[in-house]
């Protein structure tokens, strides 16, 4: 019979684990990310359990842990007696929010891979969840530990490049072409062909909240991201990322518009294969308003203090436009540095006053986890979820190109355009929510019986 998960806290039990102590942690969706994810875990921690619903495609890492236990399904895994504290959850942007959702009410912290959440809402719902139930959250952007951001911060809080107005941000990579030649065209909306669904594979997990569809190897594994049910684009992947320092550094709030300016390519069921956005913010405590440009799938103008010569990042970056200055950051590995490279030479470089991060990313939330902190993390669920929020409009924008959207944040709700709040908060298929954990009947793992508590409702 189906039983309810009561979360440790609950029942008068401390979310305080003593340093010397393990963390005994579960991965979820451990294919991909996840087995990065869960090896710089347990470097000091123990794997006690592992869920994946392909359990072929993830079969390298599961030889890696042979005493963890093993599951298809995560609310199997949640309702086991197996033994953890925290999970890692890397599975498709589309599954992250019910799995942690889930998780942190069953009591269990969570490292959940970027993008946070597939749309908007969600992000908002987590990061309430997560203090509501107090459990120790973090979000995968390793850079956010690293040392260039917290340069950023430095140089522009003691006025390196003066006041910034405007920043370039950009990843120009793109996912065309989409899917793979077994489609019946490129950028078709959908494969023309049914492949039968891999053996030891739980396809109907894989799809979750998402609407159904036929298995098709161009969905899993890995090219899920270009597609709108499924993945949150170039947006989510790389957006999150690169402007993880423009919000810490910029103390960004919510934005008052959002608008997508050009965009190429793309249909109804895959993300376009370049775009640009803008977002625009408000003046802040100490910072004036602020004009965000997104580019994905291509660079932004040259300015003219770049060096003749002088490359742009490889992959992405950031240009911080100051008025007594410029800086430019490689987000993927070269860091911040100011333009032209004479005033890089001639800066002189501030004390550094952010507490820096021993161990990497993960290990800052697994020390989290073990002070009990739910806001001991750098790229905690508030914040990681207010960051995630702010991409993933983006993605909404996309949706109705050349028009200005008008975003109140507290509200949750573009209000000059009805049409577009439909996708910021995207509905699920039935038997799937956030605000119900569904837990599946043990003695009958084919055939789910939903069991439902209440949890949390957003308002």
């Amino acid at each position: 019979m189906g039983f309810q998960i009561v979360p440790r806290h609950v029942l008068g039990g401390s979310k305080h684990t003593a340093p010397s102590e393990k963390l005994n942690i579960a991965g979820i969706g451990v294919g991909g990310m996840g087995s990065h994810n869960l090896a710089q875990c347990a470097k000091s921690e123990q794997v006690t359990a592992l869920c994946d619903v392909d359990h072929k495609y993830a079969g390298h890492v599961m030889k890696r842990y042979p005493d963890a236990k093993r599951f298809h399904d995560y609310r199997e895994l949640l309702s086991s007696d197996v033994d953890f504290d925290a999970v890692v959850v890397a599975t498709p942007d589309h599954t992250h929010a019910v799995i942690s959702a889930a998780a942190m009410h069953a009591g269990k912290h969570v490292y959940c891979q970027k993008p946070l959440t597939h749309d908007a809402y969600e992000s908002r719902v987590l990061a309430k969840i997560a203090k509501e139930t107090g459990v120790s959250t973090q979000l995968g952007i390793q850079g956010h530990s690293g040392e260039g951001r917290m340069l950023i911060s430095e140089w522009i809080w003691d006025g390196a490049i003066g006041e910034v107005k405007e920043v370039e941000a950009w990843c120009s990579l793109s996912y065309a072409p989409h899917g793979h030649a077994s489609w019946s065209s490129p950028c078709s909306d959908r494969p023309s062909k049914i492949q039968p669904v891999p053996e030891g594979m739980d396809w109907e997990n894989w799809i979750g909240p998402a609407p159904m569809r036929p298995y098709h190897s161009c969905y899993h594994p890995k090219v899920w991201r270009c597609f709108w049910d499924f993945g949150s684009g170039m947006m989510g992947d790389r957006g999150v990322h690169t402007i993880d320092a423009i919000v810490s550094s910029l103390k960004l709030g919510h934005p008052e518009s959002i608008e997508c300016h050009q965009v190429k390519g793309g249909t109804k069921d895959v993300h376009p294969e370049s775009a640009i956005i803008e977002f625009r913010f408000p003046e802040r405590e100490g910072f004036p308003p602020l004009k965000l440009t997104w580019r994905e799938g291509l660079e932004p103008p040259r300015p003219k203090e770049l060096e003749k010569g002088r490359n742009f990042p490889r992959e992405g970056g950031v240009i911080y436009k100051g008025t007594k200055g410029m800086l430019m950051n490689d987000v993927y590995g070269g860091g911040p540095r100011l333009i032209p490279e004479k005033s890089m030479k001639a800066f002189k470089r501030p004390k550094k006053t952010l507490s820096r991060v021993k161990g990497g990313h993960e290990q800052d939330w697994i020390r989290a986890c073990k002070a009990g902190k739910y806001d001991g993390a750098g790229a905690h669920f508030g914040y990681g979820g207010h960051l995630t929020e702010i991409t993933l409009l983006g993605n909404v924008a996309k949706r109705f190109p050349g028009k200005r959207l008008n975003w109140d944040g507290e509200s949750m709700r573009i209000t000059n355009h009805d049409a577009a709040n439909a996708w910021v908060r995207r509905p699920y298929r039935d038997g799937w929510s956030l605000d119900k954990l569904s837990l599946i009947h043990i003695s009958e793992p084919t055939r789910p019986l939903y069991i439902s508590y209440a949890v949390f409702c957003l308002k």
